[in-house]
């Protein structure tokens, strides 16, 4: 054999490279036609075993590649849409904080069907729980404010926690949960209107009874919607965490604010009330609407695809099977920011709406208020504006670290001694010695206590989902939301004893 043949045999034996596939493919005839510089036709090298066993091969697209021996599915990219792959080459960015504000609109409707009730307060003691003839308050308004709380808290406490452990919402996909439930807030919020316009005055019993069904109906549902917004939310950057709670804190400056203005606007109560919950209806179809678009922002659709990998690493580390989520291991790695998330909001129930709310002016002459409006401004929109305020700062700013964050939390518990001292008179019925009689001491308190509350609830929401393996971040959302909700509750369950505490006689100050 001499030395041609001796190349011509390695040559067929050896797969031709990248140059000589395109020269093959280039000199193919187009047209009939025959190649330029050559005889020969296409049949001629489809009957090359050369030919036959390059096209049976898949393709490797760089050297370096061969030597992983990856295998076939990788290498022809089975399983991965196109769109992934230039996801994933060119990461985007969130182009004009859509998904931002997405987030906080549905931080807005999470805490919706709490705010309305609660701000509708005079609404619902002063005119639809008292009697239009006499005036007199029916034995359903004293007590008004507890009642709403254990209504709306207690199954959204409830289904909160359960939502962690078992998928609730007719389903366990994310859609399923949060389409229904507000699809059926959005139902409930229709019978309130219908209600609102409606003559109760000779069944006040009735609607007290109906109205706290509705409240415990809302917020079965609110307990799947707003315990799931967490989760999606904790599947983002730190950041979109905090868009939600600020939303939440939005949700009350929005009520407060259409509270004002309906009384303002109205030509009565119940023209105000009409329009107030028919704000709330198009708050949460906005919700629904903007659930919907979220996957077509190529940002949102990013950060799911990294989710959603994460994921099948795991199921490929368990040969195939669902991953066991170690429900144990995670609570106990987020638990320190899940306690700084329980407190802040146990302080702050406490102190509002109840005591809050009761505390009465002092100057009824030379403060810039009017005994009208006291509440709505220095308590409600107060409350609400700067809670906003302190989310929007902790967006920007996260102090202190999560070792240290309990501290500054904590110490927010002597704002409960402080707004007793101010002028609280719980059904004007007061034993204990005002300590601060002055309305611009106890609006400086409250300022603060809001700029506190909305700031450091934040912060610990945001280190939450930080403090486990971002596998765990969407159930560490979700006990944060949990706890979140059980710290509002014990808020309204701790806030029942500040009544017998100013009106004891033990430690009167003479």
């Amino acid at each position: 054999m001499n030395q041609n043949s001796s190349f011509n045999s390695a040559a067929t034996k050896r797969p031709p490279s990248t140059e000589n596939q395109f020269l093959l493919k280039e000199s193919a005839p187009r047209n009939g036609s025959t190649p330029r510089g050559t005889r020969k036709n296409a049949d001629y090298y489809e009957k090359q075993p050369l030919f036959e066993r390059t096209m049976a091969e898949p393709v490797r697209l760089t050297p370096a590649w061969e030597e992983t021996n990856l295998p076939n599915d990788e290498l022809n990219f089975k399983g991965v849409t196109m769109e992934q792959a230039v996801l994933e080459m060119n990461p985007p960015t969130d182009r004009l904080y859509l998904v931002y504000f997405t987030l906080l609109l549905h931080g807005i409707g999470t805490l919706m069907p709490w705010n309305m009730f609660i701000t509708a307060k005079s609404y619902f003691e002063d005119y639809k729980l008292t009697d239009s003839i006499t005036g007199d308050k029916t034995a359903y308004a004293a007590k008004f404010l507890p009642y709403v709380g254990f209504a709306a808290q207690i199954p959204n406490l409830l289904l909160n926690w359960i939502n962690i452990f078992i998928p609730l919402g007719f389903g366990g996909s994310l859609t399923t949960r949060i389409v229904w439930s507000i699809l059926v807030e959005v139902l409930v919020f229709i019978v309130t209107v219908i209600l609102a316009m409606s003559d109760s005055s000779q069944w006040p019993g009735v609607f007290f009874v109906v109205t706290m069904g509705t409240v415990v109906v809302l917020n079965m549902a609110n307990g799947i919607y707003q315990n799931t917004v967490f989760g999606m939310a904790a599947k983002l950057p730190s950041k979109y965490t905090g868009a939600v709670i600020l939303g939440a804190n939005v949700s009350g400056t929005f009520t407060a604010i259409i509270s004002v203005i309906s009384k303002i606007m109205s030509p009565n109560v119940r023209t105000a009330a009409i329009y107030y919950f028919i704000a709330a209806l198009f708050v949460l179809l906005a919700c629904f609407d903007t659930y919907f678009a979220l996957p077509l922002n190529r940002f949102y659709r990013y950060h799911e695809l990294l989710y959603e990998k994460d994921q099948q690493a795991k199921r490929k580390q368990n040969m195939g099977a669902v991953p066991y989520t170690p429900y144990f291991t995670i609570l106990r790695q987020c638990l320190p920011q899940c306690f700084n998330v329980f407190f802040v909001f146990f302080v702050t129930l406490t102190i509002f709406p109840a005591v809050h709310s009761e505390i009465r002016i002092v100057d009824k002459e030379n403060f810039i208020i009017t005994e009208d409006f006291y509440s709505d401004v220095t308590c409600f929109l107060t409350f609400n504006i700067c809670a906003m305020l302190g989310s929007t700062l902790a967006t920007w700013v996260t102090w202190p670290s999560p070792k240290y964050l309990v501290f500054p939390v904590v110490l927010r518990v002597l704002f409960i001694p402080f707004f007793l001292a101010c002028n609280y008179q719980p059904e004007n019925n007061r034993n204990v010695s005002v300590l601060i009689y002055n309305d611009w001491g106890y609006w400086a308190g409250a300022i603060f206590m809001a700029l506190t509350s909305g700031y450091f609830s934040s912060v610990a929401m945001m280190y939450c989902p930080r403090s486990v393996d971002s596998q765990y971040a969407s159930t560490a959302g979700m006990y944060g939301a949990a706890f979140l909700i059980t710290g509002i509750f014990g808020g309204i369950l701790f806030t029942l004893l500040m009544p017998s505490i100013v009106t004891t006689t033990l430690w009167q100050i003479t």
